[in-house]
């Protein structure tokens, strides 16, 4: 930690000398340079509040003081700046390139409105933002870095705020297609333009994401505040959502992996907060491999992004399910994760149309045949995929016949009742003439008879266990109950 010593000799002036502090170990003090000012002593702390209070009442006979300031703004660059400010008697010339600096160093030192002049730093620095949108645009951005370095050791967030504020105005504008364009008249103000890319567009950058790589840059915070003000101000939820997911692919520069949580987190709360139309499927799925990396990120959020995914799945292609297993020795791909998707399908209940669930329902039958050849499927998942969409949701078995009968032909170790109850699945009535004749000839099927025996077996037991739970007296209901269950385990381990 950088901390400085400001020694007041009792002279008839006074000498500010900054000693800049460093440790290493124990405490060994390296002077790296030294600043000196001299103020006439009747105006040595009007500028500053904060001096005021810690030097105004120093006793006559005080020989030596030594005041250290932790965390200054801008470090010795900082303290410098300031100390100018105070030598000028109140003057300094106020750029871009130090404002941030200099506006977090007076209100650390408290050179406001309560000081004992009229030229305090505090006003001076507000007054010149008041010129901010004609600030160019490589002159933002390094503001914004600057607020993002100092932001953690200050109380405010007022420049930060109008620094963003003033980069997604600047993207709002329709007539701005980059930060190199230049305008004679955009919004009652001309714009800057860089002088080492005078009216030149980058190369590759469309009109709406020319700005996606240099905010890369944000902070969690700052992140979080420009979608905010991104939607306040209307920009197209679209170009928002392109941005968020350009963010959490192009991995995170200098952050840790709690930061990536961070970010990662406040992206997913965001995406809620946008027009269900203006989200893709493809970068939805984008994120969800992102996530997927981060091993320490909070399970509340990949599961609310899995919910989002999953109420859009009619949207889906069959290469967005193909997502790789991500344990070794496992299923080729994450059927763990298409079955959450689907579940998550199934929850909108009532706002799904019968096209939606048609689609959806059609995507799970080409993602059945996908997965079918792979050896280590279980058929308890295998199942479980068939049956999270309820039979009516298919207008033909045509596919998931083919499907039951490829993944038959790879597992052809399987009991009869494991095959049994997968070719169950198959509503006959719905297969077509040709799915028809070819089943009639496929011997990894049993006959229809056959099958219609299982189906009615099974029920009758279903049924026989439904009739002891609800007719049990409720002395002995919970001994029916493990009874009926023990039952129905047993059943389902010898089908499975």
């Amino acid at each position: 930690m950088e901390s400085f010593s400001l020694v007041v000799a009792s002279f008839s002036t006074f000498r500010f000398s900054l000693r800049l502090l460093q440790e290493f170990g124990r405490c060994s003090v390296f002077p790296l340079w030294s600043y000196c000012v001299y103020i006439f002593a009747e105006n040595s702390f009007i500028f500053s509040v904060r001096l005021g209070k810690l030097l105004g009442n120093l006793p006559a006979g005080s020989r030596k003081l030594e005041v250290i300031f932790d965390n200054f703004p801008g470090g010795a660059y900082g303290f410098e700046l300031m100390a100018m400010f105070c030598y000028n008697n109140g003057t300094i010339e106020i750029t871009p390139s130090n404002i941030v600096l200099l506006n977090h160093a007076a209100h650390y030192m408290e050179m406001d409105s309560n000081s004992s002049t009229k030229l305090n730093l505090v006003d001076q620095t507000e007054k010149f933002l008041e010129g901010i949108n004609y600030w160019t645009w490589p002159e933002l951005l390094q503001a914004l870095k600057l607020c993002q370095d100092l932001l953690p050791t200050t109380n405010s967030s007022f420049l930060l705020d109008k620094v963003l504020d003033c980069l997604v105005g600047r993207i709002t504008l329709p007539a701005m297609a980059s930060p190199f364009t230049c305008s004679s008249n955009i919004s009652s103000f001309q714009l800057s333009c860089d002088t080492r890319s005078t009216c030149s567009v980058r190369n590759n950058w469309s009109l709406t994401t020319w700005w996606f790589e240099d905010l890369l840059v944000l902070n969690v915070l700052s992140f979080d505040k420009v979608i905010r003000m991104m939607m306040s101000q209307k920009l197209d939820h679209a170009t928002i959502f392109r941005f968020i997911v350009f963010r959490l692919k192009s991995g995170y520069i200098s952050v840790t992996a709690s930061e990536k949580c961070k970010i990662t987190e406040v992206a997913i709360n965001l995406l809620s907060l946008l027009d269900r139309s203006s989200l893709s499927c493809r970068g939805l799925f984008d994120i969800l491999q992102a996530v997927s990396r981060l091993k320490n990120i909070s399970k509340f959020y990949p599961l609310k992004l899995e919910h989002l995914v999953g109420s859009m799945l009619d949207q889906a292609t069959l290469d967005h399910l193909l997502v790789p297993s991500p344990h070794k020795n496992h299923h080729v791909y994450d059927v763990n994760l298409v079955l959450r998707l689907l579940k998550a399908f199934i929850l909108e209940g009532s706002s799904m149309s019968r096209n939606q669930l048609r689609k959806v329902a059609s995507l799970t039958d080409s993602y059945l045949i996908e997965v079918a050849p792979d050896i280590r499927l279980k058929p308890s998942k295998f199942a479980a995929l068939i049956m999270v969409l309820p039979d009516p949701a298919r207008e033909s078995s045509d596919r998931l016949y083919q499907a039951i009968d490829m993944y038959l032909q790879v597992h052809v170790q399987l009991c009869e009742e494991v095959k049994m109850r997968l070719c169950s699945f198959v509503n006959h009535d719905k297969l077509s003439a040709e799915a028809f004749k070819h089943l009639a000839q496929n011997s990894n099927f049993p006959a229809r008879s056959t099958l219609k025996s299982f189906i009615t077996q099974k029920s009758k037991l279903n049924s026989s266990i439904h009739n002891h739970l609800s007719h049990a007296k409720v002395s002995s209901q919970s001994r029916f109950h493990s009874n009926a269950k023990e039952e129905q385990e047993e059943f389902d381990q010898i089908l499975i």
